[in-house]
C-alpha cells in the first residue's frame, strides 16, 4: 500500500513525472508565444501579394497590420487581470483555440473585410495568450533549475520569432501564396493546444498522488482539500516560496465565478479599445475619407477623457501609478512607444519598397531584412549586462543613437537599392534596437520597484500602441506603393525616424545625467538568477524576449 501511494514511483511507471510534464507544457506554451510574435512581422512580407490579390490600397494594407496590433495593445492589461482572476491556463487555452480559428478565417478570407476581421480576432486572442504564457511556464517548473531553464527557452523563442517572420513569410509566399502565412499557424496551434491541455491534467494527477501520500503518512491536514493538497503541489512543482500558490477547490470555484470576473476593469478596458481603434481609424482614413477621420478623432478625444476619468475613480484601475513615479514611467513608455512607432512603420514601408519598387522576390526581400533582425535575439544577453552595469538611460542613449545612424543609412540606401549601404545600415539599426530594448524596459521597471507588473504592463501597452499608430501614420503619409512619389516619401519618413531617435537620444542622455545621483552607475549584477527564486514576469521580459513585438511580453 505504501508503494502504491508513492508519487515518485507512480509517476515514473506512467512516464509522466514532473520534469516531463514541465517540458511538454513549456514546449506548448513556447509554440503559442512564438506565433504571437511571429505574426507581428510575418504578414509584412506578404503585404504586396495581399494588396494585389484583394485589391487593397495603402489604407487597406495598414488595416491588415493594425487590426492585429490594436486589440493586442488595448487588451493586454485587461487580459492579464482576467488571467489572474479566472486562471491563466483557462485564458491561455481559450486564446490558443481562438487564435487557430481566427487564422483559418484569415487564410480563407474572400475579401479584405473578412481578412481584417480575422486579424482583429487574432489580436484579441493574442492578448489572451500573451500574459499567461510566462506565468504558466514558471509555475509548472518542478525545480529552481528547471524554472530558470524554461524561462530562458521562452525568452529565446520570443527572440527568434522576429527575425523568423520576414524569412519564413518570404519563403511561404514565394512557394505558395499569401494565404500560407496564416495556414502555417494552424498545425502549430493545434500541437501547442494539445500539449497545454494535456500537461496540466497530468500534473494534477501527480499532485493528487502526492496528496494521498501526505494523508497516509499522517500529515496534520488529513482532510484532503486543505494543506494536504498544498504539500502535494509543492512536492510536484518544487519546494520553497517559488512554488505555485495553492487554493482549495472552493476558492478556485469562487475565483472562476462571474462575481470575480466583474473585478476586471471592463469599462476602462473598453474605453482604451475605443480610444486606440478610433485614433488609428482617424489616421488611416484621413486620405480617403476625411469626414470620417474627423469624427473618429472626436471620438478618440472623448474616449481618452472617459478613460482618464474611469481610471481615477476605479477601485481596481488598469494602471495604478504613484504620483512620484508618473513622470519617469511616462518617459520610459514614451521612448518604448517611439521605438515601435518608427520601427514597425518603417518595416511596413521597407517591405513594399523592396518588392514593389525594387522588384525583389518575397524570399529575397526577407533575406535582405535579416541583418536588421538578427541582432535582436543574438545581443539580448549582452544588452542586458550593459544595462545592469551602466544604468538603463545611458544604454538607451547608446541604442537610440546607433539606431538613428542606421535609420539615416537606410533612408539614403532605399533609392538604389544600394545593398552595400543598405545591409550594413540594417545591421547598425538592428544593433541599436537590440541595445535599446532591454534598457528602456529596465528604465520602466525602476520607476515602480514595488509594482513591476504595472510598469511592465504600461511598457507593453505603449509599445503596441506605438506599433499600431506607426503603421497608420507611415501608411497615410507615404500613400500607395504604386503611386508617384512613394519612394521619396518613404525615404523622408525614414530620415524623420533618424531625427526622432537622435532627439530622443539627447533627451535620454539628459535624463540619465539627472538621475545619476539616484541610480548607481555600476550596480553589482546578480549572477545567480536561479538562486533568487522564480524570475518575475517583467524580469524575464526585460532580457529582450519580446524585442519589438512585446515586453512581455512579453510583448511583445
Amino acid at each position: 500500500m505504501g508503494d502504491r501511494g508513492t508519487p515518485e514511483r507512480g509517476t515514473r511507471d506512467r512516464g509522466v513525472g514532473p520534469e516531463r510534464v514541465s517540458r511538454a507544457l513549456t514546449l506548448g506554451l513556447c509554440g503559442g508565444y512564438f506565433l504571437v510574435l511571429l505574426d507581428v512581422t510575418i504578414v509584412n512580407t506578404a503585404l504586396p501579394q495581399i494588396g494585389a490579390g484583394l485589391h487593397a490600397g495603402a489604407s487597406g494594407l495598414a488595416w491588415v497590420v493594425d487590426a492585429y496590433t490594436v486589440p493586442l495593445a488595448a487588451l493586454l492589461l485587461a487580459c492579464g487581470a482576467i488571467g489572474d482572476l479566472l486562471g491563466h491556463r483557462r485564458v491561455v487555452v481559450a486564446g490558443f483555440a481562438g487564435f487557430g480559428a481566427a487564422s483559418v478565417v484569415c487564410a480563407v478570407a474572400p475579401g479584405l473585410g473578412f481578412l481584417v476581421a480575422g486579424r482583429a480576432a487574432q489580436g484579441v486572442c493574442a492578448a489572451l495568450m500573451l500574459p499567461g504564457t510566462l506565468a504558466l511556464v514558471a509555475d509548472s517548473a518542478p525545480s529552481q533549475t528547471a524554472r530558470a531553464r524554461a524561462v530562458g527557452l521562452w525568452a529565446a523563442v520570443g527572440g527568434a520569432a522576429l527575425p523568423a517572420g520576414p524569412l519564413l513569410g518570404g519563403l511561404l509566399v514565394e512557394t505558395g501564396q499569401w494565404r500560407a502565412v496564416f495556414w502555417v499557424n494552424v498545425p502549430v496551434i493545434v500541437a501547442a493546444l494539445v500539449l497545454v491541455v494535456r500537461a496540466p491534467v497530468r500534473a494534477a494527477r501527480i499532485a493528487r498522488a502526492g496528496a494521498a501520500t501526505g494523508s497516509m503518512a499522517g500529515s496534520p491536514s488529513g482532510s484532503g482539500s486543505g494543506s494536504g493538497s498544498g504539500s502535494a503541489r509543492a512536492a510536484a512543482f518544487g519546494p520553497g516560496p517559488s512554488a505555485p500558490s495553492v487554493t482549495s477547490p472552493s476558492a478556485a470555484r469562487s475565483a472562476a465565478s462571474p462575481s470575480a470576473a466583474r473585478e476586471v476593469p471592463w469599462f476602462g478596458a473598453t474605453a482604451l479599445v475605443v480610444m486606440l481603434a478610433c485614433a488609428v481609424t482617424a489616421v488611416v482614413q484621413v486620405r480617403d475619407e476625411p469626414a470620417l477621420s474627423a469624427i473618429m478623432l472626436a471620438v478618440t478625444i472623448i474616449a481618452a477623457v472617459a478613460f482618464h476619468s474611469l481610471e481615477r475613480r476605479a477601485a481596481r484601475p488598469l494602471l495604478r501609478v504613484a504620483a512620484s513615479a508618473r513622470r519617469p514611467l511616462a518617459a520610459a513608455c514614451s521612448v518604448a512607444g517611439l521605438m515601435n512607432f518608427c520601427v514597425l512603420g518603417s518595416l511596413f514601408l521597407m517591405t513594399q519598397v523592396l518588392q514593389d519598387i525594387d522588384h525583389l522576390s518575397p524570399l529575397r526581400a526577407g533575406v535582405t531584412l535579416l541583418p536588421g533582425m538578427l541582432p535582436l535575439p543574438l545581443l539580448g544577453t549582452t544588452a542586458g549586462r550593459l544595462t545592469t552595469g551602466y544604468g538603463p538611460w545611458r544604454v538607451a542613449t547608446l541604442g537610440l543613437f546607433a539606431a538613428a545612424l542606421g535609420f539615416a543609412g537606410i533612408a539614403a540606401a532605399v533609392n538604389g537599392p544600394d545593398l552595400l549601404l543598405l545591409l550594413p545600415s540594417l545591421a547598425v539599426w538592428g544593433t541599436g534596437l537590440s541595445i535599446l530594448t532591454p534598457a528602456v524596459v529596465a528604465a520602466a521597471l525602476r520607476t515602480l520597484p514595488a509594482a513591476p507588473g504595472i510598469a511592465s504592463g504600461a511598457s507593453n501597452t505603449a509599445r503596441q500602441t506605438g506599433a499600431a499608430l506607426g503603421v497608420a501614420v507611415f501608411s497615410a503619409l507615404a500613400g500607395d506603393a504604386g503611386g508617384a512619389g512613394f519612394l521619396r516619401r518613404a525615404a523622408w519618413l525614414l530620415a524623420a525616424s533618424a531625427i526622432a531617435f537622435a532627439v530622443a537620444g539627447v533627451l535620454a542622455h539628459r535624463g540619465g545625467c539627472a538621475h545619476k545621483s539616484v541610480v548607481p552607475a555600476r550596480p553589482k549584477p546578480n549572477r545567480d538568477l536561479a538562486s533568487s527564486g522564480r524570475p518575475s514576469l517583467p524580469e524575464a521580459l526585460s532580457q529582450g524576449a519580446h524585442s519589438i513585438g512585446n515586453d512581455h511580453d512579453g510583448s511583445a
